[in-house]
């Protein structure tokens, strides 16, 4: 058995930063899939088996884990989301090589749920059986009216239509039809065949009978031939309801009322880490002053360091918040093109502050911290080109690879010679022979490297080295200079991205125990020449000795390549910024299936033909391979929707569908298969934060295909019919690439100020009365440490009353868009 997580959930303009570990009693082999259902409750995930909900928008799917008892992920999914989330559901699946993946269990988490603590949810869950009746999506479109006629009050219901219902029969399609009840009495639509998206437009009347008000409720079922029926989801309307305000337009559908069964561990435990970090981006001039306030920080006097805002602002956090704030201020920075200043003025405060050069940097400090995450995020790239060939060959060689004599396994190594089994000794020679095969080429791209570092990485060490050069510039600490940088790029850079390469986009699965084994050696050793071998031949690893000499080698060609990367002219160009990468810049590329145009007679699946795709900020484009000189491209100022397309439009899994516009104006609809549910929801996101910017976007499209004259998704007959489904532009994942968004970044700043309000305002009242108090001539006459005398005290005052204030005007501006909105709200919902 190989086993997976989905993770189903539908969702509000937020986003949600998921992380995965699980434990589980049976033998299995297990994966995560993480799903988002846009509209309607979680529904059912058609690539993991009929019986699983499909993600109308979104489905994330982990690496599996194979035959392990307790598997571990450590992957964290960030996905971006629209403004409807109520409910998230994680399903673990057992993946089969043939058929449809397994259900082994779910947990089902509530909006409200994961809300309840800004810090989310961080704990061990027990796994739930999956009942299919509550495995429902979608909405039903209804007109009730509330009549009198000659026999008393009776109530018409105009059933219009339904959409994105679940896909109950194995075609990938339902057969629905609805049935409504009014207290004792119940009437049906008729039934339409093959479709999620139905439409009846039929008016159902019902005479009130006599006793108490009845609620009216909307049941949406699948017909059968066989069997009993599938129920597809309901609604409900209690009786003040329909007397005051009658439904009309859509309405979500919700499975039966029932408690949630926890099945007492017996199917497993999953943890969960998961965040909701939800809110609302004001326009750019209200942010204005906090982001100056933070600017002018990294501009002034290196005297002002400890009153800045962005020191009270980094002693008002710790633990997670501080790496989120790091993240935060990064990404704010890089946008405003000061990310060098920024990072110059973290680290002068760091080096500043450290006395002893063996600690300097090894604390979660906010500047070891955005350093790190600086690193990833302008330095992705360059750590694929340089790591990923050496990566590859190691996860596809599968050599067996270990020198701690505890660890050998000689049963691994056996093989049938005259000479018998070989001896721990011949392991171990044939284990170092490995090792510096696969470092010898991960030094060498490494320090050959230098040219194709980028600038603003180079630059960024650069300050830093200089930094450091000047507050320890004794001859016993000539090496810090050099630790200073390999600390950052070897330990926390190289270092990770070897050990868990899935987490740094290297690869698309988890190593195997035996390859993790070899990655875990290769990364021990990359860690040491990162740390210039001070601590070779010490602790508990002697084992390592054999592979000493290869990393004595390697250290002097590390501080030579650390020079030359130093070594470097210009500053970081300035100006505000909205993207990593210029819009020139391949994101994403790869061999797709693409749909010819108008094939004549050819079954869906030979219509598809393999094409080599690249995806930049201007252009879609492809040709038969990538040395192909002949491209064809679609401009990515054209798109118009990026969606998924159901399995049964052409009987074929992973298909999506790019909608644009031609030269003339027409909507014109490419259809790409991808290998897999991954690599579909990749390309979903790339494409969609490519073309975010484009106005016009559409509302609605068909998730089917035009074909035998008619759409196989609402089986409407005219080409030109408008969509059935809502789109999902907004829907994204996460990831290093993403554009930068200014004004949400310095909204996260602000969040994490009013997290520590409280402390900053008891923090000014005490500076208060330590500068007025008497005591102060006396600190101030006996030339106490900057930190504590009055001058020092003033300016960390007078700081924090700015920072203050600008909290106030934004909480002002915030109450005021609220009050908009309820306004906005009253006004009632526009016409569906």
């Amino acid at each position: 058995m190989h086993m997976c997580i989905c993770v189903c959930g539908d969702v509000s303009q937020a986003s949600l930063v998921i992380c995965i570990s699980f434990s589980v009693y049976p033998c299995v082999c297990v994966c995560v899939c993480v799903c988002v259902c846009v509209f309607g409750s979680p529904g059912v995930c058609h690539p993991c088996g009929p019986r699983v909900p499909s993600p109308c928008a979104l489905c994330c799917r982990t690496a599996t884990v194979w035959r392990s008892l307790s598997p571990f992920w450590g992957e964290e999914y960030t996905i971006h989301l629209p403004l409807d989330f109520h409910h998230l559901a994680f399903y673990v699946l057992d993946e089969d090589t043939v058929g449809h993946d397994d259900v082994i269990g779910k947990i089902s988490l509530s909006r409200d749920a994961i809300a309840a603590d800004p810090r989310g949810i961080d704990s061990w869950i027990n796994l739930s059986r999956v009942d299919p009746d509550a495995e429902v999506q979608g909405e039903v479109c209804l007109d009730v009216q509330m009549l009198e006629n000659a026999r008393g009050r009776c109530l018409r219901c105009h059933v219009l239509q339904a959409r994105d219902l679940a896909p109950r029969d194995i075609t990938g399609t339902s057969d629905p039809f609805a049935r409504v009840f009014w207290g004792s009495q119940s009437l049906e639509t008729s039934t339409i065949k093959k479709t999620r998206f139905p439409h009846w437009d039929e008016v159902l009347e019902l005479q009130e009978m006599p006793g108490a008000p009845a609620p009216l409720r909307v049941e949406l079922w699948d017909w059968d031939m066989v069997g009993k029926n599938d129920f597809l989801g309901m609604v409900e309307f209690p009786p003040p309801v329909l007397q005051q305000n009658p439904p009309r337009g859509w309405f979500r559908l919700l499975p039966f009322p029932r408690a949630e069964e926890d099945s007492g561990g017996q199917l497993g435990a999953l943890r969960l880490k998961v965040r909701l970090i939800e809110d609302r981006i004001l326009p750019s001039h209200n942010y204005r002053p906090l982001t100056e306030l933070l600017t002018e920080a990294v501009r002034g006097p290196a005297e002002e360091d400890a009153a800045s805002p962005l020191a009270v602002l980094e002693e008002l956090t710790s633990g997670d918040c501080r790496q989120d704030l790091a993240t935060n201020l990064v990404k704010l920075f890089l946008g405003q093109g000061l990310a060098g200043p920024f990072l110059d003025y973290l680290t002068r405060r760091e080096v500043t502050r450290t006395t002893d050069p063996n600690t300097l940097f090894r604390s979660n400090s906010l500047a070891s911290k955005s350093m790190e995450q600086f690193m990833k995020l302008v330095g992705m790239p360059y750590l694929h080109e340089v790591l990923k060939p050496v990566i590859n060959r190691v996860f596809e060689e599968k050599r067996y690879i270990e020198l701690d004599p505890c660890k050998i396994d000689l049963g691994r190594t056996r093989r049938i010679s005259f000479k018998g089994a070989p001896s721990e000794e011949h392991v171990r020679e044939a284990s170092l022979g490995l090792l510096t095969g696969y470092l010898g080429p991960i030094v060498d791209a490494i320090v050959g490297s230098v040219g194709r570092c980028p600038p603003a990485m180079r630059l960024a060490f650069r300050q830093l080295h200089r930094r450091v050069q000047k507050r320890f510039p004794q001859a016993e600490h000539e090496d810090v200079k050099y630790l200073a940088i390999s600390g950052f790029l070897f330990l926390r850079f190289f270092a990770p991205a070897i050990l868990t390469p899935k987490l740094f986009d290297l690869r698309d699965q988890h190593a195997d125990p035996q390859t993790g084994r070899s990655l875990l050696l290769l990364a021990k050793a990359v860690q040491s020449i990162g740390n210039l071998g001070q601590q070779l031949g010490q602790g508990k690893e002697l084992w390592m000795a054999p592979l000493h000499p290869f990393l004595l080698q390697s250290i002097s060609r590390v501080r030579d390549f650390l020079d030359q990367l130093v070594d470097v002219d210009g500053e970081e160009a300035g100006g505000p910024a909205r993207a990593l990468v210029a819009p020139s810049v391949i994101v994403r590329e790869g061999y797709l299936l693409k749909r010819k145009e108008e094939p004549a007679s050819l079954a869906p699946r030979f219509a598809f033909k393999k094409r080599y795709f690249w995806l930049s900020g201007e252009t879609l484009s492809y040709s038969r391979s990538p040395e192909w000189q002949m491209r064809f491209s679609i401009p990515v100022s054209h798109i118009r929707a990026v969606e998924r397309v159901d399995e049964g439009a052409f009987q074929l899994p992973h298909v999506m569908q790019v909608m644009a516009q031609d030269g003339a104006g027409a909507l014109r609809t490419t259809y790409l298969q991808c290998k897999n549910v991954n690599e579909l929801n990749q390309w979903l996101s790339a494409l969609r934060k490519a073309s975010a910017p484009n106005p016009d976007k559409l509302a609605a499209c068909h998730p089917g295909a035009f074909r035998s004259s008619r759409w196989t998704c609402c089986l409407q007959a005219e080409r030109s019919a408008a969509g059935c489904s809502r789109t999902h532009s907004a829907v994204t994942l996460g990831d290093w690439s993403d554009p930068l968004n200014p004004d949400a970044e310095i909204q996260m700043v602000y969040r994490q100020l009013l997290l520590g309000r409280d402390q900053l305002r008891m923090k000014f009242q005490e500076d208060f009365n330590i500068a007025t108090s008497p005591e102060a001539d006396t600190m101030r006459a006996s030339g106490a440490k900057e930190g504590a005398c009055p001058e020092a005290l003033a300016r960390q005052r007078e700081a924090a009353g700015r920072l203050l204030e600008v909290l106030a005007d934004l909480d002002r501006a915030h109450e005021e868009l609220q009050q908009r909105e309820q306004q906005k709200a009253a006004l009632g919902p526009p016409g569906h």
